[in-house]
């Protein structure tokens, strides 16, 4: 069987704790087994908001908007499993991730299981411990559920839906001493590595 190709998103503007925690995550899942892995960064990217006028429904071609969104369809269509990670925003996902989520519409709209029994696993950055890690997690379970994805977390004691970061606002440097933060995401990496295996071989 062919490696399993694990895309990891930062949802981040910023170079610093998410993009730190889902590159150390990347990183993490190749000491795993046989996974390769792809980053991408939101941060510098051309990014235009979905503006629901349906050319994607219509033409079945993509989406009208060709800009950095655009280029990441393939590595999003090519991946077995997906992890994003966000900054936590007035308690939700970063406006970035969530335009980027709004146009994977685009994907879905020419084939509508484009994205299914894809296994995807989430990772929130926040400036205090309890700074909305969770509802940020949520909010792209929702998307996972919606596009025929399979969520997943890192389970009960320490990881009950994802990777939750604690930054105090100090960047990679902050989420790196996270210890308890750096372990919730490795419990993750390893549940959504074992569920996206077991995918693959029900599938065979």
């Amino acid at each position: 069987m062919s490696s399993i190709k694990l895309l990891g998103i930062s949802g981040s503007p910023r170079r610093g704790a998410t993009a730190y925690a889902v590159q150390e995550a990347l990183a993490y899942a190749e000491t795993l087994g046989d996974v390769e892995t792809e980053f991408i960064s939101v941060r510098g990217r051309e990014i235009k908001f979905c503006i629901h006028c349906d050319y994607c429904v219509r033409k079945k071609e993509g989406c009208v908007f060709e800009d950095d969104v655009a280029k990441m369809y393939p590595s999003m269509e090519e991946a077995d499993a997906w992890l994003l990670g966000t900054p936590v925003y007035q308690g939700t996902v970063s406006g970035q991730l969530k335009a980027v989520l709004d146009r994977c519409r685009a994907i879905v709209a020419r084939d509508i299981d484009a994205l299914k029994d894809k296994v995807g696993a989430a990772i929130a950055v926040g400036g205090d411990r309890a700074g909305g890690q969770e509802p940020a997690i949520g909010a792209i379970h929702a998307f996972y559920l919606a596009n025929k994805m399979i969520p997943v977390s890192g389970g009960p004691f320490g990881a009950n839906l994802g990777g939750t970061i604690w930054s105090r606002d100090e960047g990679a440097e902050g989420a790196e001493a996270d210890e308890v933060g750096m372990e919730s995401v490795q419990a993750t990496v390893r549940r959504l590595l074992k569920v996206t295996q077991a995918v693959r071989q029900g599938a065979r």
